[in-house]
């Protein structure tokens, strides 16, 4: 039975009174062994309430085991640890070992255990941004293939931008920062990122060497690009926690049920109502609403440049009246609203990349709404001179259907009687577009009788029955009123329902007698 704190005080007392183990455990009327416990105890500097440490096996060989941890930095396995002590004489279990490992690299742990100072953030110094891996969606040629999201944010206001690319050159490098950027409203002072090739092409006794384009792009915004220690994303976690957010929101999973993207379009979108969720609503760490405090943080931030940096995106060329810029002797599409402005294109691999400044664009077209900067507006797999690369989606209004079939047309009202008739509904414009396929004849008169028709029974009523002429190829004199009569009969509740017991069929009686003879037919 454990003792209560009053009976071990009296155990001690007896004990420090008598000095025998013996003469106390009488006094106080209990067994000596427990006086000598709670005694070593006391003398051992460890609580007398506690439960005591039984002797293990391995005790002899901690020491042994604490070395070979230190000496391994806490990396060594117990399994390697449990081998070796077989060599040097334990006759224990690799159980033992296992716990008495853990308990040694728990204590390693503990005495060499890293510490952090809270980063304290200042308005307009610091942006960091990273890279993550996106999901797949429909690239050129309908292809599936991989995408990545450039994530950055401002380390004060926890702005956050999510970009979607293809993939991450220096060239989409220059134009997610300009983009980026231009979102903020201003330049931070400073930019922290990892070690990619675009950023560091070397380390020279632990010290990062530039890539001299990103220092010239950097020197164009008026900031200075950082990187931090190799394989230490403690270095850099605001960036690591925005893209661990964004890949949780944006790439479907098990988790979040999103569905996937039907078009590179529709993850645009989709980061985009990423970002205004995420900066719309308080921040946990700084209490403030990021879009709030990127309003007051936009004073402290430098100066936009006017023109974005071009470095490295590639050549210039002029989008032509058809929408389309050649790149060795190929022609290539571009979307709508880009004729007679300036594009760079590049081939990456086995692709073409055309970007464009948004900003500089007389009027932004739909496609474009939310993106500013530098951008990338069309990718197409590179061709050979005679075979052009025309993306279909790029000619949203041309009269040819993607897979080459002309497109129905579409009527449009030239007279006050034309007017007057394709104001009945859908009905009176399909019934004219298959009349006229089908050549019928004096349509403008049945088109001025559907007019008067419908003063009479209504235009509901003659729009829903002219839509069943156009699927039936019914264009008569005479098909239109009668079918207009059969609705509105049966509408009225004179519905006529073929059975058994009415027929038009001729009775059957005067075949009775057929076959037999007249002695029967007397009989």
């Amino acid at each position: 039975m454990k003792k209560s704190d009053r009976d071990i005080m009296e155990i001690l007392e007896a004990y420090d009174t008598t000095g025998s183990a013996h003469s106390a455990a009488q006094l106080a009327g209990v067994d000596p062994k427990t006086v000598r416990r709670y005694v070593a105890a006391r003398d051992a500097g460890m609580p007398v309430t506690g439960p005591s440490r039984r002797p293990r096996i391995v005790d002899d060989h901690l020491p042994k085991i604490e070395e070979w941890v230190e000496r391994s930095k806490g990396k060594v396995r117990a399994d390697i640890v449990h081998e070796r002590l077989v060599a040097l004489g334990f006759d224990g279990t690799e159980r033992t070992t296992r716990r008495a490992v853990a308990d040694a690299k728990a204590a390693w742990r503990a005495g060499h255990r890293r510490t952090y100072r809270p980063w304290i953030t200042e308005p307009g110094l610091w942006m960091q941004f990273d890279w993550g891996e996106g999901p797949k969606v429909p690239g050129p040629g309908g292809i599936m293939r991989s995408t990545l999201l450039f994530c950055a944010w401002l380390a004060w206001s926890r702005y956050r931008v999510v970009i979607p690319v293809w993939d991450q050159t220096l060239p989409t490098l220059i134009a997610c920062l300009d983009a980026t950027v231009r979102r903020f409203g201003g330049v931070p002072t400073y930019a922290l990122t990892d070690n990619p090739r675009t950023v560091s092409i070397d380390h020279v006794a632990g010290i990062p060497v530039r890539h001299p384009q990103i220092v010239e792009t950097a020197r164009h915004y008026g900031m200075a690009v950082h990187t931090c220690v190799p394989f230490d994303p403690e270095s850099k976690g605001g960036s690591e926690a925005t893209v661990k957010i964004a890949k949780a929101d944006l790439v479907p999973t098990d988790a979040n049920l999103l569905p996937d993207y039907t078009s590179f379009a529709d993850l645009e979108a989709a980061c985009e109502q990423f970002c205004a969720t995420v900066n719309a609503r308080r921040h946990r760490e700084s209490a403030r609403v990021p879009d709030e405090a990127l309003a007051e943080e936009r004073a402290r931030l430098h100066t936009l440049p006017s023109a974005p940096h071009t470095l490295a995106l590639g050549t210039t060329r002029s989008v032509a009246t058809d929408q389309t810029i050649r790149f060795g002797s190929v022609r290539y599409s571009t979307p709508p609203g880009l004729v007679g402005t300036e594009v760079w294109v590049r081939a990456a691999g086995t692709e073409l990349v055309v970007v464009a400044d948004l900003d500089a664009l007389p009027q932004a077209p739909d496609w474009a709404e939310n993106r500013r900067g530098l951008s990338e507006v069309a990718r197409h797999l590179l061709s050979t001179p005679g075979n052009p690369r025309i993306d279909p989606a790029h000619y949203p209004d041309h009269p040819q259907e993607p897979g080459g079939a002309p497109k129905p047309p579409r009527p449009k009202a030239r007279s006050a009687a034309e007017a007057r008739f394709l104001d009945l509904g859908p009905g009176a414009h399909t019934w004219l577009v298959a009349a006229s396929a089908a050549g019928t004849v004096r349509i403008r008169a049945k088109m001025t009788a559907a007019v008067e028709l419908a003063a009479f029974v209504g235009a509901a009523t003659v729009d829903s029955a002219l839509s069943r002429p156009a699927e039936s190829g019914r264009f008569a004199e005479g098909d239109l009123p009668a079918i207009v009569a059969h609705h509105t009969a049966t509408s009225a509740g004179a519905v006529v329902v073929a059975d058994e017991r009415h027929s038009v069929q001729p009775g059957t009686a005067a075949w009775a007698g057929f076959g037999s003879t007249s002695a029967e037919a007397s009989s």
